[in-house]
C-alpha cells in the first residue's frame, strides 16, 4: 500500500516564497514521501524541476486530472541542502 503524497496548497504565492515552504518541508519528510505542491505561479513548471534538479529531490511531474496545477516531487534522503532564506542556492556556496 502507497502512502497518500503530503500536500502543500502555494495557493497564488510566488515561486520564491513556495521554494522556502517547500525547503522547510521536504526537511521534515522521511525518504521516498511523494509531495503534492498546488501552485498558481506560471513559474512552477520551471522553477519546481530545477529546483529539484539542483537538490536532488525527484521531480514527477505534473499530477494528472488534479483541479488546480499540481506538481509533484519524490523526498530523496541525499538530497543536497539548500540555504534556507535563498533555497535556489546550495549551503556553502
Amino acid at each position: 500500500m502507497t502512502a497518500e503524497p503530503v500536500v502543500m496548497d502555494g495557493g497564488d504565492r510566488r515561486c520564491v516564497q513556495l521554494l522556502i515552504e517547500l525547503r522547510r518541508l521536504v526537511e521534515e519528510l522521511p525518504a521516498g514521501t511523494v509531495v503534492h505542491l498546488i501552485a498558481t505561479d506560471p513559474a512552477a513548471p520551471i522553477d519546481l524541476p530545477a529546483w529539484c534538479h539542483l537538490t536532488g529531490h525527484a521531480y514527477l511531474g505534473p499530477v494528472p486530472a488534479a483541479e488546480r496545477p499540481t506538481y509533484a516531487l519524490q523526498v530523496r534522503t541525499d538530497a543536497r541542502p539548500t540555504q534556507p532564506r535563498s533555497p535556489w542556492r546550495l549551503s556553502g556556496s
